[in-house]
């Protein structure tokens, strides 16, 4: 415990000293001190070196009660004159504020920078950040809601730029009571620390929470938590102390003569704990006590008014103002300015001022002058831009009528002087007191300015009363949530609306509502709330056409393609003929069209032509039905010339048309997505890589950086890969499995890029990378329900003949045509079974290999592109005799140098180098396969050349 040798005042927490020997001035805490000693040290020397961030976690753990604030306050002394001291603590009633937390560290930090400057730390994405931040009002509910991950990663390099900017006094992050902070705010840190690959930080991040519970560590806050213990530096566990050690604190507090039997039984009655030990040796000197054998029997007595009951007892003892004055301070938590206390309290100033010095002396309140006296001023910066000093408890409330507002340090805020006070003051409050306050907090609260996102914590503790003011603000509060990127928290809110209840009028908007708050988090639950609100009046022809569409992405991410295709044409039937019905049809064939297997495929696809022969793209929804209607004809293996036309009728000038845009909310992001596909495989890798190249624009200005970020860099890598860089591709793939795993495990994103990847590392020769991939992205059957991109059979089949295993390659591309053939679908680029599946067949049933290659070759030809043109020749060539094979290599490296598919081209140009033996045109495919990044290609060129015959 701390060591001033001075008489705590009889307004502060009494702290008594502690003997000399003690490291730092805490009794025990030699190790973490010197962690904390040691990894202050390190940020201070990169920084002063100018080489590599040295920062890093630092988590302490412990029961409540044993030091951990003492101890981060001691680190706050110890890192102030060098560093630039952030700090925030979570509280109790406070988890549900998203982004509390993150507002308490970095708006005292910001309020030293101009505007301008913000809004360079904010990269571009000022608009984005500012509303989590408190530092702008959340956008209009008309606007599209924030992305989550794109907030977080957002405020991640904020808080590195900000690091940047403090690198003479590199930040150290200081965040007590973390157990209680809001889960927002700690994915918000996880991000930040998982920015650096190296686990080097630009700042110290230091954590003290409780421990966790070992049941729900794979949940919410403990999980976090869990997480950013495990790249902790160190992580360290506060003991109780020790017998000695209560000797010692007995002795400096009641005097040296405090004997033995007296201070075995402090330490029996508080097990070691340092604030219960405080606080019995505290009530010990004030009632007078000797410290001798004969008073020993008392210290249980003493020790029992120190906690729970005995603490609440206490405190009635101060009177009914007082007591009510400390409920009010726990319902209101960090809001307790004396304005808000006297109306919520029903007091006026100078009863507040007058209760407040009560339970000032009876240690049970302190404020924030109490607070900047434990750390004292940030040395050696000005006091109008000093960090350090702000309140660790600071107000998250600010007047203004639309947000939860800025965090700065207030002298007259109250807060409890532990967390083990305020626990026990709230939970003293019988259910209906402590209900009944909540309800006038968020009145008072309203009446103050706040917005509803401010108010809404106390709403979801009032009790359900058909007050239809309650849904308005809860509803009001929602919107506003889910405009900063916290799906989470507007979630609660529109449940506990559903809870009140709403009107029946309205019913069935709140759990539409609700339906769309949880689309990108619990597509289950999204399916659930939007399948019972189209089940319910009140939902006009607008809403009930989007919560339909909503409904159906969500079976779609649900893995239930079959029923969202359902859903779509159920209500499509009912919906008149217009742009409502072809939205619904869009849709109905999109899905139907991803799924794995269909009863009728051929037949959709008819019924999706005859639609859209006379479609000239007048409107989105020709456009979005032209888009899919293109891609289904490119999977199907129509001509080439035809893909492409229906995929310019879907575009405007060559882009996007104005709704049916990368992040547009009303289609998706899944139309663009199309359109690009189908030219990637039409031989118009420049036009796909164009609409992808936007796509990933698209999403880094909106703040997206989940999912979709993931799926744009796959679908670039799906370009590469086809124009035949294949080192270029493979950047691209892994950076999308990376940004793809932050989000989730199996997503279909997960299916689509390890496909691609898989591909690209077995076209490069790395089969052993390849296999890698696939085991860890469980790439094989089971298949998902939807189709992968490209068929991920075929490309199964193509590693498995790479790795020698030809029995199981040929049984599974004999599945993939199965399945395939069964659907009309013939692509051979897209899905190359027949490709590999004849070259496998070829030494063992040449005629059987003859015919499936003859087969690809006439689909080939009807398609029309060089790609597929050439893979089919090269493919024919392997079955023919010697001048046959000869004459269809020429032809096939001809098509391929035609096309944009430099890979394709070195593999036909070797072979044609082998039938040749020409070294001439073996030189020419070494380097083309050099530039393509296959180094297989290249090895087996080298053989060739070293041979002393060309390889039959």
């Amino acid at each position: 415990m701390p060591s001033d040798p001075e008489q705590p005042s009889p307004v502060t927490p009494f702290v008594p000293a502690v003997p000399d020997g003690s490291h730092g001035g805490l009794l025990e805490r030699d190790p973490e001190l010197a962690a904390a000693a040691h990894a202050v040290d390190e940020l201070v020397a990169g920084a002063t070196e100018g080489g590599p961030a040295r920062g890093g976690i630092l988590v302490y753990r412990g029961e409540s009660g044993i030091g951990k604030t003492t101890l981060l306050d001691e680190i706050h002394r110890t890192a102030r004159d060098r560093c630039t001291v952030l700090t925030a603590r979570g509280g109790e009633t406070l988890t549900s504020v998203p982004f509390h937390v993150t507002r308490q560290l970095l708006q005292p930090a910001l309020d030293r920078f101009d505007e301008e400057d913000v809004r360079l730390l904010c990269g571009g994405h000022f608009d984005l950040l500012a509303p989590a931040l408190g530092l702008a009002p959340p956008p209009p509910p008309s606007a599209a809601p924030a992305d989550p991950q794109g907030v977080r990663d957002g405020l991640a390099k904020l808080l590195g730029r900000l690091a940047d900017r403090l690198r003479d006094r590199p930040p150290v992050l200081l965040v007590d009571d973390a157990h209680w902070a809001d889960a927002e705010s700690l994915a918000w840190l996880d991000a930040f620390t998982r920015i650096r690959r190296d686990r080097r930080l630009p700042a110290l991040v230091v954590l003290a929470h409780r421990p966790l519970s070992e049941g729900t560590r794979r949940t919410g806050v403990p999980a976090f938590l869990a997480a950013l213990a495990d790249r902790a530096v160190v992580t360290l566990g506060l003991h109780a102390l020790t017998l000695g050690a209560t000797a010692a604190l007995a002795r400096d507090a009641l005097g040296g003569h405090a004997d033995e039997p007296f201070c075995r039984e402090l330490w029996t009655v508080t097990s070691g704990n340092p604030y219960e030990t405080v606080e019995l040796l505290a009530k010990a000197r004030d009632r007078m006590l000797e410290p001798v054998a004969g008073s020993a029997s008392l210290l249980r007595g003493l020790g029992a008014e120190a906690r729970g009951g005995g603490l609440v007892a206490r405190l009635e003892e101060l009177g009914a103002g007082p007591t009510r004055l400390a409920w009010t301070i726990a319902v209101l938590g960090a809001d307790s300015t004396p304005d808000l206390l006297a109306s919520l309290a029903g007091m006026s100033g100078p009863e507040v001022a007058e209760h407040t010095e009560l339970l000032r002396q009876a240690r049970i309140v302190t404020t924030g002058a109490d607070r900047a006296a434990r750390t004292g001023p940030e040395a050696g910066d000005d006091p109008n831009a000093a960090v350090a000093g702000a309140p660790t408890h600071a107000s998250s409330a600010d007047p203004g009528p639309a947000h939860l507002g800025p965090v700065h340090p207030d002298s007259a805020h109250l807060e409890f002087a532990h967390p083990l006070i305020a626990s026990a003051v709230y939970g003293s409050m019988s259910p209906a007191a402590r209900t009944a306050l909540h309800r006038r907090a968020a009145w008072a609260l309203t009446a103050a300015g706040h917005g509803p996102a401010a108010v809404s914590r106390h709403l979801l503790e009032v009790h359900p009363d058909e007050d239809e003011e309650v849904v308005r603000q809860l509803r009001a509060a929602a919107v506003e949530h889910l405009a900063v990127g916290a799906p989470d928290a507007a979630r609660r809110c529109l449940e506990r609306a559903l809870e009140e209840p709403p009107a029946p009028d309205s019913y069935a908007r709140v759990l539409y509502e609700l339906g769309c708050a949880s689309l990108l988090t619990a597509p289950a639950a999204t399916v659930r709330h939007l399948s019972s609100a189209l089940g319910l009046p009140g939902l006009d022809d607008d809403l009930r056409i989007d919560a339909t569409y909503r409904l159906a992405q969500a079976l779609a991410h649900n893995n239930q393609l079959r029923e969202a295709a359902r859903v779509l044409a159920d209500e499509a039937v009912r919906t008149p003929p217009g742009t409502d019905r072809r939205r619904l049809q869009a849709a109905n064939f999109m899905y139907e069209g991803f799924q794995a297997a269909e009863e009728d495929g051929p037949g959709r696809s008819r019924r999706l032509a005859d639609l859209t022969a006379h479609f000239t793209g007048a409107d989105n929804s020709e456009r979005a039905l032209l888009t899919v209607r293109g891609f289904d004809a490119m999977m199907r293996g129509e001509p080439a010339d035809e893909v492409v036309r229906l995929c310019d009728l879907a575009l405007v000038d060559g882009i996007p048309a104005r709704g049916l845009g990368w992040t547009d909310a009303t289609w998706g992001f899944e139309i663009p997505a199309l359109t690009g596909i189908a030219y990637a495989f039409s031989d118009r890798p420049d036009r796909a890589g164009a609409l992808f190249t936007e796509a990933v624009r698209a999403f880094e200005i909106s703040g997206w950086s989940g999912a979709h970020v993931a799926f744009a860099h796959t679908l670039l890598g799906l370009v590469h890969r086809r124009r035949g860089n294949l080192p270029r591709a493979q950047h691209y793939l892994e950076e999308g499995l990376r940004l793809a795993d932050r989000v989730g495990n199996g997503l279909p994103v997960h299916w689509d890029t390890a496909c691609l990847l898989v591909d690209t590392l077995v076209a490069r020769g790395r089969t052993a990378e390849a296999r890698s991939v696939a085991d860890r992205y469980s790439f094989g059957p089971p298949w998902p329900g939807a189709i992968v991109l490209p068929d991920g059979p075929s490309v199964l089949g193509r590693l498995l003949l790479a790795e020698g295993r030809v029995e199981e390659a040929v049984a599974t591309l004999e599945a993939a045509s199965e399945a395939l053939v069964e659907r009309g679908r013939h692509h051979v680029v897209w899905a190359p079974w027949p490709l590999d599946l004849a070259r496998a067949l070829a030494p063992t049933d040449p005629d059987r290999a003859a015919g499936i290659a003859a087969e690809a070759r006439a689909h080939a030809e009807r398609i029309g592109t060089r790609t597929a043109l050439g893979e089919a020749l090269r493919c024919a060539a392997l079955i023919a005799d010697p001048p046959e094979s000869r004459r269809l290599l020429t032809e096939a490296v001809d098509h391929l140098a035609a096309s944009p598919s430099r890979y394709e081209e070195a593999r036909a140009r070797l072979d044609l180098a082998r039938v040749t033996g020409s070294a001439e045109a073996l030189a020419e495919a070494t380097a083309l396969a050099t530039t393509c990044g296959a180094s297989l290609l290249t090895t087996d060129a080298v053989t060739a050349r070293a041979s002393s015959h060309p390889p039959q």
